[in-house]
């Protein structure tokens, strides 16, 4: 267990970076046999491109460092449940497993929404654990969100 809060704690930095930069803040990390192989936060806006989110970001960096097109045996860390679109690039890519912190009730794809994984064209679902750094994770959504009311 100790592992995998470390991991999200890296999640969550990138999630605070993210943040800093302007980006809804949300971040990720790619882990391959207890190594890191990616982080990233969330780029929309820097890149000008709406397919750069955390999750996108992180996995397509993790297949350029290991110079293949898919993570089997990978496992994702994300601070926020992942989005439909997000949840799809998470299956073609064979993630192993997928940690998340905060649920998205709006935008969330994985236990909310169209919950991908349960639908009978989904060719790979990874193990899902919800939940860990919840709390933080929301708090930083939050924080964000209140600080961008405060500024219109």
């Amino acid at each position: 267990m100790a592992a995998t809060n470390q991991f999200m704690e890296l999640a969550l930095a990138e999630a605070r970076h993210a943040g800093e930069r302007g980006e809804v803040p949300i971040g990720a990390v790619v882990v391959l046999d207890g190594k890191v192989i990616a982080t990233a936060g969330n780029r929309t806006r820097e890149l000008n491109d709406i397919t750069a989110h955390a999750e996108i970001v992180a996995i397509r960096l993790a297949c350029e460092e290991l110079g293949q097109e898919r993570l089997t045996g990978a496992d994702l860390y994300v601070t926020l449940e992942p989005c439909t679109m997000c949840a799809a690039a998470i299956s073609f890519a064979r993630i192993r497993r997928l940690y998340y912190g905060a649920e998205d009730p709006k935008g969330g794809g994985i236990d909310n929404g169209v919950r991908f994984y349960r639908q009978p064209t989904c060719h790979h679902a990874p193990e899902v654990y919800s939940g860990l750094g919840e709390t933080v994770s929301a708090e930083i959504l939050r924080g964000f969100f209140q600080a961008k009311r405060s500024e219109d």
